[in-house]
């Protein structure tokens, strides 16, 4: 009877022994987390090609900015309220653009802008809303203390320094299809939101009482 015992014994020891190996070679180990399947880089963006390998279909579409001269009266729709409006027209020669060189305000200037055909630079560009600060070439002083944060409004008769680079708000649109289509809907708060800017006027100052 003993001798039958200690068989069984063994044998499910030897079971157990068997069953755990088996456990090890599939187990986590402590403290690891399980390894997650490898997401392939193609299909992380929009091109499903090789990007280590630039043959022909690894390239972009090829932009097909307007040809349309300045002043043609071609506008294109705005993607939102008082979205920037985009360059509808060709921008050759007239970039890159500086302070001192600025060929778009000789068309979109509010006083010559009906006569050219062209969008009239609303009233926020003219508008000065950085606080005076000093600087001398060597030291930078607050103008204010903290406290106080200067934000006076004022409006001037020329472009405000922060508003000179056209292209850092407007850009060319290509208009060659693209494999990824926008099915973006726009829900404008004004009638003519598509074409014009409501950012003008008193509307500007709305709710503000630091205008000086």
């Amino acid at each position: 009877m003993k001798t039958i015992s200690k068989i069984t014994i063994g044998l499910v020891a030897t079971a157990l022994l068997f069953i755990g190996c088996g456990d090890v070679k599939n187990a986590t180990p402590l403290n690891e987390e399980k390894v997650k399947p490898t997401i392939s880089e193609e299909s992380l963006g929009l091109r499903k090609t090789d990007i280590y390998v630039e043959q022909n279909e690894t390239y972009g579409h090829k932009a097909a900015y307007s040809t349309t001269y300045a002043g043609s009266g071609n506008k294109i729709k705005r993607a939102f309220q008082d979205a920037p409006p985009m360059i509808p027209h060709d921008t050759e020669g007239m970039l890159p653009i500086t302070i001192d060189n600025n060929q778009c305000i000789s068309c979109h200037m509010p006083e010559v802008a009906e006569s050219m055909g062209a969008t009239p630079v609303p009233s926020s560009h003219f508008l000065d809303m950085r606080p005076k600060h000093n600087y001398d070439g060597e030291l930078f002083t607050k103008a204010v203390d903290n406290m106080k944060n200067e934000v006076s409004i004022k409006k001037g008769d020329k472009l405000s320094g922060a508003r000179f680079n056209c292209s850092q708000c407007h850009a060319p649109q290509s208009g060659d299809d693209v494999s990824v289509k926008n099915t973006f809907e726009a829900d404008f708060t004004s009638k003519d939101g598509a074409s014009r800017s409501s950012w003008n006027g008193t509307k500007l100052m709305e709710g503000l009482d630091t205008t000086k």
